[in-house]
């Protein structure tokens, strides 16, 4: 057995004895590899990781998540039972905060059974620790949540998920890969694999020589799974994070460390490596499994029209200047427009055709 040093040794190994990898094969390794993969070894998140969420940036971001997962079990009617679903759920900061507005509606924490859906055992310590005084069930999988009414929420999941990468070439649409140069380090190539060009979104039928187009079977799975339980349960989803509304071109395979940008290929392992997310591609799997997608919305208008500023005075209230100014600057990082506020988008998938606040009939 061939043992490897690193994540990189091991990729090169893999390429020179089995040929090229996919770029999603070659994301899932280096995000998902058990010896050597970003979220089995690193801690990604905060000031002392390679980026920050919208819950590591202020508690407001997640108290408001609960009021709306409230408000939502509510508008079904106040189910009896359901699962409370999280799915990549980082340091347990986002359920922690969650669970501190849900607390105050008794009735629905007595209904809750919470799950969180993570594959790192290492976060998934973090996870138990950070959230000890809760009885939770842990999941390496959605497909094993039990059946019934429930509300999922995934904040920053699909973005991590692997892409598929096709470049328009004279020989039509050919899948990208990573292989090898005659030197021995990793490059981006092509493989004999073409697009059938029927798949093709009406937005991008005309795309240029050169163009690349992403496609996310594992996003829209999942996507599927989920639609597919609210469709024959009952419930919600709120997917939040990054990526655009529409099916478009465009290489947004970027790797981040310690808060900065490398190369994708550089430090395989050792960087966070994410795709913006199809939106468009997540509402259409979901309604095709029977369900209602909702927007998306920016989080800037989620946030704001659920009183995101209303709700900083009062945690403002009575607090140093110096607590105050940390609290304005985590509502400008969270909701301006040059910060988090237009590029992360929140799409709602619920049972019926209903919207959820502050999601309306045209979103």
């Amino acid at each position: 057995m061939t043992t490897h040093k690193t994540l990189l040794d091991k990729i090169k190994f893999r390429i020179a004895h089995q040929g090229p990898i996919t770029i999603a094969e070659y994301m899932n390794l280096c995000l998902a590899d058990p010896e050597f993969g970003y979220y089995m070894t690193r801690e990604p998140f905060g000031a002392k990781g390679d980026f920050t969420t919208a819950p590591e940036v202020s508690q407001l971001f997640g108290e408001i998540i609960g009021a709306w997962l409230v408000n939502q079990w509510q508008q079904d009617g106040a189910p009896d039972a359901f699962h409370l679903v999280e799915l990549g759920p980082g340091r347990g900061t986002l359920m922690k905060d969650v669970l501190r507005v849900a607390n105050l509606r008794p009735a629905f924490m007595q209904a809750a059974k919470v799950h969180m859906v993570e594959t790192s055992p290492r976060l998934k310590q973090v996870q138990k620790n950070r959230l000890s005084r809760q009885s939770i069930q842990w999941h390496e999988s959605f497909e094993s949540i039990p059946e019934g009414p429930l509300y999922v929420i995934a904040n920053e999941l699909f973005d991590a998920l692997p892409v598929h990468q096709y470049q328009l070439t004279p020989q039509g649409w050919r899948e990208r890969c990573v292989g090898l140069t005659d030197a021995g380090d990793l490059t981006f190539g092509f493989s004999t694999t073409t697009l059938d060009t029927r798949l093709l979104a009406e937005s991008i039928k005309n795309a240029g020589l050169g163009s690349i187009l992403e496609l996310s079977p594992a996003s829209t799975a999942l996507a599927t799974s989920i639609a597919q339980r609210i469709t024959a349960h009952g419930g919600s989803a709120l997917y939040i994070d990054y990526g655009y509304t529409q099916t478009q071109v465009g290489d947004t395979l970027q790797a981040l460390k310690e808060h900065a940008y490398v190369s994708c290929l550089e430090t395989p392992g050792q960087a966070d490596l994410t795709a913006h997310v199809n939106f468009e591609a997540l509402a259409t799997a979901s309604k095709k499994a029977g369900a209602i997608p909702h927007g998306p919305i920016t989080q800037a208008d989620f946030l704001l029209s659920l009183g995101l500023l209303e709700r900083a005075g009062q945690l403002g209230a009575g607090k140093s200047e110096a607590e105050q100014t940390d609290i304005r600057q985590a509502v400008e990082r969270l909701a301006a427009d040059n910060q988090m506020g237009t590029l992360f988008k929140l799409l709602a998938i619920t049972a019926n055709n209903i919207p959820p606040v502050p999601f309306s009939a045209k979103n």
